[in-house]
């Protein structure tokens, strides 16, 4: 299913494709995530995750 990782520029709305693929990792669990799913991400950090539950995790250990 997944083949190539793509490499992202994660803006405030959107994302820009920097490299073409079809995925990218969750940087808290490491699970693939396509790019037609992805909705959650982190512009000052460049980060991509999986869900909500992945995004709540990482702020709750910024606090």
């Amino acid at each position: 299913m997944f083949k190539k990782l793509a490499k992202l520029k994660y803006l405030p709305n959107n994302f820009e494709i920097i490299e073409n693929g079809d995925h990218v990792i969750c940087s808290i669990s490491g699970k693939k995530i396509a790019l037609d799913d992805l909705q959650y991400w982190n512009v000052e950090l460049q980060e991509a995750y999986f869900s909500y539950v992945e995004a709540s995790k990482k702020r709750e250990q910024e606090e």
